[in-house]
């Protein structure tokens, strides 16, 4: 077993991607604006601090993220037929609704709609615990993360949003992490779908992405996709505290 050199987690690496394309995404929401909310130096600014932030694993309070863990823990409860140990969960069939307590706030989603879904799930084996290491020309970096659901020949990763535009995903590292872990694992999984659940204003809508993994083009583009965090890593090593991403905690 070689040396790991680096600890990165899958989703860390679309904080990453978000810094790489801090100036693609100010234009896509401000381009057009005559007075943005935001200078695209200032907005750069801003991911490379979030990525920083993320890094350090500094606590952060988000509605969204709460309520896409939420929604992910009752998915979860009901494939595995079992009370929750990390929320309060309540449903009642009256009112069709599941009420979700975590984290002093408070979610309600329909009690109809979660029992069809999970469905889509039946015998799925949630939470599945992944790496691997990549060879890197800085070293071994160590590349880990927690599948959503894994079913017959298929990795499913449970995304909530309030709106959703086509492939919305695509830029996302999950679909190219996962299965490479796995097969190193031995495990052969190269197909991979984010399940897009939208709740709005209306009845929620689900959405499919669906990706293949191609080992011949996705490990050089894992590769340098880590190249070049570590690059980053290694510029403002200085301003990381937790040096677990490093190897060193």
């Amino acid at each position: 077993m070689k040396k790991v050199d680096y600890n990165i987690y899958s989703t860390l690496l679309n904080t990453y991607q978000n810094y790489v394309d801090a100036e693609t995404l100010w234009s896509k929401f401000w381009g057009s604006s005559d007075d943005p909310q935001i200078t695209v130096e200032d907005y750069c600014e801003q991911t490379r601090k979030e990525l920083i932030d993320t890094i350090n694993r500094v606590p952060f309070d988000s509605e969204a993220a709460d309520k896409g863990k939420a929604f992910n823990e009752v998915i979860d409860c009901l494939i595995e037929h079992r009370q929750s140990n990390k929320m309060e969960i309540v449903s009642d069939k009256n009112t069709d609704t599941i009420k979700v307590n975590f984290n002093n706030r408070t979610f309600y989603f329909p009690l109809t709609f979660c029992v069809e879904f999970s469905k889509r799930y039946d015998w799925g084996i949630c939470q599945h615990y992944t790496s691997a290491e990549l060879l890197t020309s800085f070293g071994t970096v160590k590349l880990y993360g927690f599948t959503d659901v894994i079913i017959p020949n298929k990795i499913i990763d449970i995304k909530v949003t309030g709106k959703y535009e086509a492939f919305k995903f695509r830029d996302s590292w999950q679909h190219k992490v996962y299965p490479y872990c796995l097969e190193q694992e031995g495990y052969v999984l190269d197909s991979f779908r984010y399940d897009v659940v939208v709740f709005g204003k209306d009845a929620p809508k689900v959405y499919e992405e669906d990706y293949t993994y191609v080992p011949e083009r996705d490990i050089p583009e894992l590769i340098e996709v880590c190249e070049g965090f570590i690059n980053f890593l290694n510029v403002y090593k200085s301003e990381i505290t937790d040096l677990k991403i490093f190897n060193n905690h």
